[in-house]
């Protein structure tokens, strides 16, 4: 699909608080000149978040149960993270979005159910388009590399690090 989109990064669900912590790590961590957009069904709260980055962001409104603004804002943008749950209700507009359109996604869904059912749905048009789409980002994956990490820096300085495997 096209390399050139008006977006690096699109976060849909920045109005929640989930989407709210990941709109200020993005604020604070992405390069200076990466395309941020902020997507959701309110205009005045997308301001209202924007204004507290301190950083431009485009606005994008866009409501779940609309395929077409789904499709422009997925068509919009290199990489789409969403927030916007319960994924098994919300999440495969989203999804087939990003799948047609040839966007990466990034969900941070607990839900088997639909990860499977969007594999088995949409891997097939992913492919094809170049689009990635990447569930339980983040999840159930934290305490355990919270956990190895601190295990990682208990070893004493020089350590060989191995998996064992050969």
């Amino acid at each position: 699909m096209t390399t050139q989109r008006e977006y690096d990064i699109t976060l849909f669900g920045a109005t929640g608080f989930t989407g709210g912590l990941i709109a200020e790590y993005l604020a604070e961590n992405a390069p200076n000149d990466a395309r941020i957009a902020l997507a959701g069904r309110n205009r005045s709260k997308l301001d209202a978040v924007a204004a507290r980055l301190g950083r431009d962001a485009g606005i994008i409104e866009v409501d779940a149960t609309d395929a077409s603004s789904l499709t422009a804002m997925a068509a919009a943008t290199r990489v789409l993270i969403t927030t916007v749950g319960p994924y098994i209700l919300h999440g495969e507009p989203v999804v087939k979005a990003c799948a047609e359109s040839g966007t990466d996604y990034v969900d941070l869904t607990g839900e088997p159910e639909f990860v499977d059912s969007m594999y088995l749905k949409y891997n097939d048009v992913a492919v094809a388009t170049g689009a990635r789409l990447i569930h339980a980002c983040g999840f159930d994956s934290i305490p355990h590399d919270l956990g190895a990490q601190f295990t990682v820096e208990q070893l004493p300085e020089g350590a060989a690090l191995s998996s064992g495997a050969t």
